[in-house]
């Protein structure tokens, strides 16, 4: 009994829990949040881009966030930021009666999810094997693509057979963080306190601080507007979201540790500029699918698509062993991945109202033409990344 106890309690383990906790929350919360808005608050596109600008207000200012909790061990800020998750999904859940209430919530959940990102990959940096950073965070990417399969079908399976409620969704979500909160709580911070105690913005990193900008612009407009496709053009409920999040939750299981691997194989470099060529691809279809094919087959078509790009999220772990393999020293890297998500944050705040405007105005092409310009440039940048 004293063996399990002592394994459980390890920082490993500890870390894995609270990363598959994590995941149920994601999934449990990310499929039902965009038709929540739709559904609830009857927001328009505009209204829907200009969202974004509060929702991502905390990623901008996660690095100076970061700096003022650094006399905490880097383990008790992750858990600081999931139990903010915990508290604002509560909120979200069942004290939201108007949109002014949902973006006081919004931020809140915001400010701990940004945080969380930015702490989570140097921990687990710490926790792999020199030489297999890659596939260390490609298993906890997995673990928690598990715990968003669970989540996933809790809502298919909730609002298909016994409508349960957004609010009551939100609430089981904000459990699973708070859960993750604990679990990160009592992992001992002494073996993992080794981060900067100031902003690392130094030359040698310009490369990762573009990719991080031009990854936010991308990441936004899918994001914001690749589910609004699919809710406003083909009326898509909150089970096809479920759906379509539990397949590609499912194929990121192995997709994950496969790419780990290939990044350990081949380099940052040709997976970056593999990931640019499939979101050319992937931004033209978005865009032209629904006047080249008929409505069933271009609804399937954008239904890849969206899958596909759920996977590539995935390819930030790119970015991640890049910063690692070139950074003068382990305590830069927490630092670094901070100031890349404030600037990746600071273009993707203000890209989905502008998104907003041009779909009102345009129409939903314009807007993945420019994602599909910046996958371009994403590329041309890519062929900087020196091998290893």
């Amino acid at each position: 009994m004293a063996f399990i106890k002592k394994n459980i309690s390890t920082p490993l383990i500890l870390f894995a829990m609270s990363t598959l906790m994590m995941g149920i929350y994601s999934g449990l919360y990310d499929p039902s949040f965009n038709n929540y808005l739709a559904q609830v608050h009857n927001v328009s596109e505009v209204t829907r881009g200009a969202l974004e600008f509060p929702r991502e207000l905390p990623g901008f200012l996660v690095v100076f966030i970061f700096t003022a909790l650094l006399f905490l061990a880097d383990t008790r800020i992750a858990s600081v930021s999931a139990l903010l998750v915990g508290l604002a999904l509560w909120g979200q859940g069942f004290l939201a009666p108007n949109i002014a209430t949902v973006i006081v919530w919004m931020f809140i959940w915001s400010t701990g999810a940004h945080l969380y990102m930015a702490m989570t990959q140097p921990i687990a940096l710490r926790l792999a094997t020199e030489g297999q950073e890659g596939r260390r965070l490609g298993q906890l990417g997995s673990l928690e693509a598990l715990g968003a399969i669970l989540g996933m079908i809790v809502v298919y399976w909730g609002a298909s057979r016994y409508h349960i409620s957004f609010g009551v969704l939100f609430g089981i979500a904000g459990g699973c963080a708070i859960l993750a909160s604990l679990g990160l709580f009592l992992i001992k911070p002494q073996p993992l306190t080794n981060v900067s105690r100031r902003l690392v913005f130094k030359k040698k990193y310009t490369l990762f601080y573009i990719l991080n900008v031009l990854f936010g612009a991308r990441k936004q407009i899918f994001l914001t507007f690749a589910p609004w496709v699919l809710i406003k053009v083909f009326h898509a409920n909150i089970e096809t979201f479920a759906i379509l999040g539990f397949i590609g939750t499912v194929l990121s299981i192995f997709f994950r540790p496969l790419l780990g691997r290939a990044i350990d194989a081949w380099g940052e470099r040709q997976i970056i500029v593999m990931e640019s060529c499939v979101l050319i691809v992937i931004s033209i279809l978005y865009g032209f699918s629904p006047s080249w094919f008929s409505t069933q087959v271009a609804m399937l078509i954008i239904m890849a698509c969206f899958i596909c790009d759920q996977l590539l999220f995935s390819v930030r772990i790119a970015r991640t062993t890049y910063l690692a393999r070139i950074a003068d020293g382990p305590e830069d890297i927490a630092s670094t991945i901070s100031m890349g998500l404030s600037l990746d944050h600071a273009v993707s705040m203000l890209i989905p109202l502008g998104g907003g405007l041009l779909w009102a105005h345009y129409g939903f092409l314009p807007v993945f033409l420019i994602a599909g310009g910046l996958a371009v440039c994403n590329l041309l940048v890519a062929a900087f990344i020196p091998d290893r």
